[in-house]
């Protein structure tokens, strides 16, 4: 499908109620799925990723009662194993599906056979499931080293120590994480380094308030105790900040304001809060209150040098700005998210030739300069992120239509009829 952007004629004024966080949305369901209770799961995202966990873990025997009106849920918790000891688990494109899930099945008695859609099985996957061996879970076909596959679980992991690759993403290290609780012995997580740090900091926060400790070494190490179990909660999902940006982002590109819903940007496990910290340094303003949150954008936009590291997520957006700016922006560090639902480097830089804007790059970088784009037809390649992205340039710049538009929905499926209140 394609989608045509309206332009806005004047600056943004408007207030937006974003989703919930997936992120937080996908450990939640976990980590209640695995407690020793009913949790009550407030604010969570209903879109194609969180609605493909939701359905892995009922093919897992979990009891879930979803509100789709007030995006609220129940979960019944299993006490931390799975009441089917065989299920078919589609994990579509959602990498949370297949990293936490797949961890979670290897520590839980049973045979499980994992697919998923070929955007996602391109994917990495081969680090976690060595760890997983060494473990004592196995895998076939005999070598597997991407889906699909056969997990077959055990009753206890062997704890101890664990090295894993955390250069490609933070999601193995969070599903190791999250099934730390059930080993036998304590566990020692050593990762050679973290990419998108945030997100495991993230997990290790969300464990201590469903109950399980991790006791943080240092930046790239990680003990947990045991014997740990989760306990069931009411938990309430932040707004997801990553979709925010888009709308943030909105108010800086024509000098608008945009408002949301409140959260404590203070303390916020999200760490693409810091996208807030590059908008100020563009020159736009942040708003706080008790009530609602808003951004406010400036006359004129600078451009700004960037690590953007620990907060990817949200490069694409910043990359649909920068054209904007009167100097021009380097976003650095990015070159993980080469292997996420698209080579996001490239494609990129790709769409914003297409639309007329100078830009380089480079293997983890994106130098784009100030720029006229004008009006053209842009490839998402299927990625929602890119979508999302190329919408913000469409505010100012009439005749964008984007490619493949549809693929919004695996994380905000609202996000057009929510993009058309700006104008």
């Amino acid at each position: 499908m394609k989608q045509s952007i309206r332009s806005a004629k004047k600056p943004i004024m408007a207030r937006i109620l974003i989703p919930g966080s997936k992120s937080m949305t996908n450990r939640a369901l976990l980590m209640a799925a695995l407690a020793d209770g009913v949790s009550h799961i407030s604010d969570i995202l209903l879109s194609d990723d969180t609605r493909a966990f939701i359905e892995a873990l009922r093919q897992l025997g979990i009891m879930i009662q979803v509100d789709e009106a007030n995006h609220t849920c129940i979960v019944e918790g299993c006490y931390g194993k799975f009441p089917k000891r065989a299920a078919s688990i589609e994990c579509e494109s959602a990498g949370t599906v297949a990293r936490f899930l797949l961890a979670a099945c290897a520590a839980s008695p049973g045979d499980y056979y994992f697919n998923a859609k070929p955007q996602l099985i391109q994917r990495p996957i081969a680090p976690l499931i060595n760890a997983l061996t060494l473990q004592g879970a196995t895998f076939s076909p005999p070598h597997v080293q991407h889906m699909p596959l056969t997990v077959r679980g055990i009753e206890n992991l062997a704890g101890g120590e664990i090295e894993i690759e955390g250069t490609e993403t933070g999601q193995f290290i969070s599903g190791l994480l999250m099934i730390a609780p059930f080993a036998r012995t304590p566990v020692d997580i050593q990762a050679d380094s973290i990419v998108s740090r945030p997100y495991v900091d993230m997990t290790c926060a969300m464990m201590a308030e469903f109950g399980v400790l991790v006791r943080r070494l240092h930046q790239t190490r990680f003990v947990i105790p045991v014997p740990q179990r989760y306990h069931a909660r009411d938990y309430k999902i932040e707004p997801d900040l990553s979709t925010a940006s888009y709308f943030f982002a909105s108010a800086a590109v024509t000098g608008g304001k945009v408002t949301i819903q409140a959260f404590e940007r203070k303390y916020s496990k999200q760490g693409d809060v810091k996208f807030l910290l590059i908008l100020e340094k563009m020159g736009c303003e942040v708003i706080e209150t008790e009530t609602e949150f808003s951004v406010q954008g400036p006359p004129v936009l600078r451009g700004i040098n960037v690590d953007m590291r620990d907060f990817s997520d949200t490069f694409m957006t910043l990359a649909a700005i920068a054209p904007f700016a009167k100097t021009p922006t380097m976003i650095t560090n990015i070159g993980h998210t080469r292997l996420q639902e698209s080579n996001r480097v490239s494609a990129m830089r790709q769409g914003l030739e297409k639309l007329n804007v100078k830009v380089e790059e480079g293997p983890d970088w994106l130098r784009i300069y100030p720029s006229e784009p004008t009006a053209s037809e842009v490839d998402s390649h299927h990625d929602h992120r890119l979508a999302m992205a190329f919408a913000v340039i469409g505010l100012r710049v009439p005749g964008i239509e984007i490619q493949h538009a549809e693929c919004v929905s695996k994380t905000c499926p609202a996000f057009y009829s929510l993009w058309e209140k700006l104008v």
